[in-house]
């Protein structure tokens, strides 16, 4: 890992540290300069900056606030997604979302989230499966804001069609679709769309460069670091596989309080021991 990755990995981790709400779109440009380390930032930042001044001021001029963020970023800017390439790398990645102005559904509303977040309104993630949301509330009242559709506002009708559309026709909505999510939760989604098409291109080492970046995130959620153990494996890195394992076990050394999570933690126990018996054979 190069000095300049690791720095920008440091940061990422104590950015994400804080206490919620983090700030997520440094959060998300960071994760672009980790996939690119001579990235410079600074443009990205003065045009978000931009974006948060331009809907200032049209508020100031009695725009109302979801309409004056959908004129600047959708149609001032062009904000959109990405419908015809939904599956290009580009679109999960900050920096070339902002440079291509399409992008994931999650991609686009960390923009939105930034921005909304500038003017002092409340803006959060949603745990809605497949396609991701906002809750938005300018003080007006909250609404749900799909910003893949240039920011529209989704009923609850449409968020029935849009899960049966993602979850199968059986899929009822439940508050839990609606329910607000940690900011770190909106940066992993983030990044699993990346790891999920790499993973499916056969790039395990992309894969695993992803895991870093998700376990600088959240560093005490055990499972990323079980899963970054099994893709070091698969990309025949043995240290990071050992360092990945060893760090699965500590975090998950105190029972959990929920007997079914902790049935699994302990059969993941179990097989990642073993796993670590094999890995440190191999390294004598």
């Amino acid at each position: 890992m190069t000095e300049a990755r690791t720095q920008t990995l440091d940061r990422l981790r104590a950015i994400c540290a804080r206490d919620s709400p983090v700030d997520i779109a440094e959060a998300a440009l960071l994760l672009s300069a980790a996939r690119q380390p001579a990235l410079d930032l600074d443009p990205y930042r003065q045009h978000l900056a931009t974006l948060v001044a331009e809907v200032a001021d049209l508020v100031r001029r009695r725009r109302a606030p979801l309409e004056a963020m959908r004129q600047i970023l959708a149609a001032s800017y062009g904000y959109r997604g990405d419908r015809e390439t939904y599956d290009d790398l580009q679109n999960a990645d900050l920096a070339r979302v902002i440079d291509r102005r399409k992008g994931l559904p999650v991609a686009l509303s960390v923009i939105w989230m930034h921005v909304a977040r500038a003017q002092g309104w409340r803006a959060a993630g949603l745990s809605f499966p497949g396609h991701f949301l906002l809750r938005i509330d300018a003080g007006a009242g909250a609404e749900i804001v799909d910003p893949f559709d240039e920011g529209a506002s989704r009923s609850a009708p449409e968020l029935r069609a849009l899960l049966k559309s993602a979850a199968g026709q059986d899929a009822e909505l439940t508050p839990d679709h609606v329910a607000e999510v940690d900011d770190r939760d909106v940066l992993l989604r983030l990044e699993n769309n990346s790891k999920g098409r790499l993973l499916r291109a056969a790039d395990v080492a992309g894969a695993l460069a992803v895991m870093e970046r998700m376990t600088a995130i959240a560093p005490n959620r055990a499972e990323l670091w079980y899963e970054m153990g099994t893709i070091a494996e698969r990309a025949e890195s043995v240290g990071a596989a050992i360092r990945a394992y060893d760090r699965f076990l500590a975090l998950t050394d105190t029972p959990h309080p929920d007997p079914e999570r902790a049935a699994l933690h302990e059969r993941a126990r179990r097989q990642a021991s073993d796993h670590l018996r094999d890995l440190r054979r191999r390294l004598n």
